[in-house]
């Protein structure tokens, strides 16, 4: 073997079990062969058929290596609603409360990650290794060849809560349900969701409550092998995912329903999904075929149709376009919380001249959403919005990126022929017009929280940029300064920490998953296994697998001895999350070029654009 080659196995899933994986040290510990027989003495458990799960992933191994006990003492917080999380929970012992509103965030107690002090910044841009990607391999776990084990943090991310139907007030000036028994899973909808924790749940119980915490990747073993839990889970998503996504609405909650109008509005609403959930996969192959996109995206709503009611993205992505030419010309897109055919439905429940749709509405990749009756809308929802409809008090944010009032009053005037190709002049020279739309829809740009955006007209190329970056990450730059363009603006090669992070989906060991609080998609070097995975899934390319040295042995090459093979981690841009000031390469750019882009703000996007 070449003297600078340092050989070290390659590691597998089942190097640290879940339960090993804890900030609390007094809970970090292997599940007890006791505690094992006390889950599979349990439901759901009890009631699984172990013969169906295969011989390399029994069910008893499933638990052990992808489960953790918890306990909580009474008002201690579970999960926190807004937060990203890594699993799911069964209550084994005592109880838990849903908070649906008003719980303080400083009551959490929440463990962020560590950030660099200053001195240690300071420290790094003088102490940073020569070679590429050194890494201190006394931090990898050693293997127990005779106990394989397994481990890694998750990306299940709960939203949802059974039994939200019992509101009661409490003494601090919440709004809760009812307590959750023993036995109760919650956050499971959320796994397959890919969201934000939608409620707050604090542990319930005058001793303690022991809760069994499921990482997203165990869940999905149990569902796949256990056709009773995915049922009792699909049936949830509908039930539980369809009130969610109601009472998350922002245009919901500003028309002050009374509970009586939010059950009808329930019991009326209709919950659907276009396209595909694993929608990273298609585009990737219709970005090699170069595939018209719009011929594989599902139409939603088509403009001209009768407006048969108001929809509500749920989660996905929808594309907006109106009919230009021969074709179709697209405006702008909808994304979780927004809404489609509120202008229409609004004109059409005052006034007796109908008008039909005024634009087309796409699933771009996939979308879930509600539909709300238009019988329903003009009943409950007219009445409770026209006021401030009419004076033009609904926030854009509101409304969602569609046609604004003006635009579609002008429309539904008739505009003259002139008119209009005025309008379309006018559109050519806003670089937040409709070919930006289509750049930013077509290569899926819009499900970015954080796309790196440059300015080439003031972009020098002095890599200031990329030095930041370097320097902040132990001389290794986590992007590229290259990527697509349009216009003079490109889309540089660096992780956007996605709205729905697909890159998370395959990885066996939940390697890449949402940290906590902030939510910026990582990757935990210690339980990546170098399978490539999460590079290969990345509809954008913003994943690299790298060769890593160990440390100690002088920057030696680590390989694997079974194979013979340098190990590979993947690594990306982890948005400077244990840095103070947020990204180095936005911080560094000395001519205002670069700049980091949640794509739900598009007021805010047009802006820079068009400065």
């Amino acid at each position: 073997m070449a003297a600078d080659a340092n050989i070290m196995e390659v590691p597998k899933r089942w190097d640290l079990p879940f339960s090993l994986d804890l900030v609390n040290e007094a809970e970090r510990r292997h599940l007890s062969e006791a505690e094992l027989d006390e889950l599979l003495s349990k439901p759901p458990f009890c009631d699984m058929d172990a013969e169906r799960f295969p011989r390399s992933l029994p069910l008893r191994e499933v638990l052990r290596n992808d489960t953790r006990i918890r306990t909580y003492r009474d008002g201690d917080v579970v999960v926190r609603a807004g937060d990203y999380g890594n699993s799911a929970f069964l209550i084994i012992e005592g109880g838990c409360r849903a908070i649906l509103d008003g719980l303080d965030r400083s009551v959490f107690n929440q463990s962020g990650q560590q950030r660099k002090s200053v001195w240690n910044s300071v420290k790094g841009i003088f102490t940073a290794p020569r070679l590429p990607e050194v890494r201190d391999a006394s931090r990898y776990p050693q293997r127990d060849h005779a106990n394989l084990q397994v481990g890694g943090t998750g990306a299940l991310l709960v939203q949802d809560v059974p039994n939200l139907l019992s509101l009661v007030d409490d003494p601090y000036g919440t709004t809760t349900n009812t307590v959750m028994p023993t036995g109760t899973l919650f956050g499971e909808l959320s796994a397959l969701g890919r969201v934000q924790r939608a409620v707050s749940v604090v542990a319930a119980d005058a001793t303690e409550s022991r809760l069994l915490e499921i990482r997203w990747q165990g869940l999905r073993e149990l569902m796949r092998y256990d056709p009773a839990l995915r049922d009792h889970v699909n049936a949830l998503f509908r039930e539980n995912g369809l009130q969610a996504a109601l009472r998350n609405s922002p245009l919901l909650m500003r028309a002050n329903l009374t509970q009586e109008q939010w059950d009808q509005i329930t019991q009326d609403a209709e919950f659907e999904t276009f396209g595909s959930y694993d929608w990273f996969g298609t585009y990737k192959e219709l970005r090699q075929h170069q595939v018209d996109p719009l011929s594989q995206e599902p139409v939603i709503v088509e403009e001209d149709q009768y407006a048969n009611g108001l929809i509500l993205i749920r989660a996905g992505f929808a594309r907006l376009s109106r009919r230009h030419g021969k074709g179709e010309s697209t405006f702008g897109y909808l994304g979780k919380g927004d809404v489609f055919g509120l202008a229409e439905l609004m004109h059409n429940a005052g006034s007796h001249k109908q008008v039909s749709l005024q634009a087309t509405l796409r699933a771009a990749g996939y979308a879930d959403l509600v539909r709300i009756p238009t019988r329903t809308f003009e009943e409950i929802l007219y009445p409770a919005l026209v006021d401030d409809w009419q004076s033009g008090a609904l926030p854009r944010k509101v409304l969602g990126e569609q046609l604004d009032r003006r635009t579609y009053e002008r429309r539904s005037e008739k505009r003259s022929e002139s008119s209009l190709i005025a309008s379309d002049r006018r559109r050519r020279v806003n670089n937040a017009g409709p070919d930006m739309m289509e750049f930013l829809v077509e290569n899926r740009f819009i499900n970015g929280t954080a796309t790196m955006m440059i300015d080439l007209d003031r972009c020098t190329r002095c890599d200031d940029c990329v030095s930041a970056c370097a320097s902040g990450h132990d001389n290794n730059p986590r992007f590229i300064r290259h990527g697509q363009v349009h216009n003079h603006f490109m889309v540089a090669n660096a992780c956007m920490h996605c709205e729905d992070p697909v890159c998370m989906l395959g990885c066996p060991t939940g390697a890449i998953h949402r940290r906590e609080g902030d939510g910026e998609v990582v990757i935990n070097d210690i339980t990546c296994i170098g399978c490539g995975t999460c590079a290969n899934s990345c509809p954008y390319d913003n994943i690299r697998m790298v060769n890593v040295r160990d440390q100690a042995a002088g920057g030696a090459i680590m390989v694997d001895p079974a194979r013979g093979r340098p190990i590979a981690k993947a690594t990306k841009c982890d948005l400077c999350a244990d840095h103070h000031g947020g990204p180095a390469c936005e911080r560094a750019c000395p001519h205002d070029a670069l700049k980091r882009v949640h794509m739900d703000e598009l007021e805010d996007l047009s802006k820079w654009l068009n400065r």
